[in-house]
């Protein structure tokens, strides 16, 4: 082998090596933490939100250390942020153990599921089944988490009021309105625009934005609103 062909063969190794951090078209990709950031911006996240969240236990990070704030939710995953969030053991107190077809003892996330079905801030479907590993929409978290919150005994008119500035309003299911009007009211969720995106999953960057509001909210009682009535 001559010394120019030695000299290519090592140029090409190199650049090989190099190509798990290129793009399709040569352009060097971001690094999960910048791309992380830029989640954030879209979002309308900040980091210490994420690490305020991880500090109080009711979410953590990936294996790989990272957030991963537009990654989606699972039922199961939910219903254990409600019950760390909200304490609903304490509230559940010891019920009788309910048969859940889809969710064995042994599930990492039973007992939350458990207490989130026997105190109906989630449902089974009509076969008894929890679905824990279905992705949760916007809709279904935003209603969960206001029923675990405190739902709001709004009028139709003041519901309907409260959904009028965001053109998808029609979108959301009729089980979920009077949920997510208390949601907006009570600035627990992080709308850009006049769509809501009801059918779209919840990402963990959303659910930080709403936990954090909520913890803001216990820290300084006096920003919560008084409640509307309609005239």
């Amino acid at each position: 082998m001559s010394k120019n062909q030695l000299i290519l063969m090592m140029s090409m190794v190199f650049l090989w090596q190099l190509m798990p951090e290129m793009g399709a078209v040569g352009v060097i990709r971001e690094s999960p933490l910048q791309q992380t950031k830029e989640i954030l911006t879209a979002q309308g996240i900040q980091g210490e939100q994420i690490q305020q969240v991880i500090d109080v236990g009711i979410m953590s990070n990936y294996p790989d250390g990272l957030f991963h704030p537009e990654r989606g939710m699972v039922r199961a995953e939910l219903a254990a942020i409600l019950v760390k969030n909200f304490d609903l053991g304490v509230r559940e107190g010891n019920g009788e153990e309910i048969i859940l077809r889809d969710v064995p003892r042994n599930h990492w996330a039973y007992e939350e599921i458990q207490i989130v079905v026997r105190t109906g801030i989630m449902t089974v479907d009509d076969r008894g089944r929890f679905l824990p590993d279905l992705p949760v929409t916007r809709a279904a978290g935003w209603a969960a988490f206001a029923q675990a919150y405190g739902v709001l005994p709004f009028g139709e008119g003041e519901v309907a009021r409260l959904l009028s500035p965001y053109q998808d309003r029609g979108e959301i299911p009729g089980w979920g309105r009077e949920a997510i009007a208390t949601m907006v009211f009570e600035e627990l969720i992080n709308v850009n625009g006049s769509r809501l995106y009801p059918d779209r999953p919840i990402t963990r960057g959303e659910m930080v934005y709403t936990l954090s509001q909520y913890l803001a909210k216990q820290q300084n009682p006096g920003t919560i609103p008084s409640i509307p009535l309609d005239p």
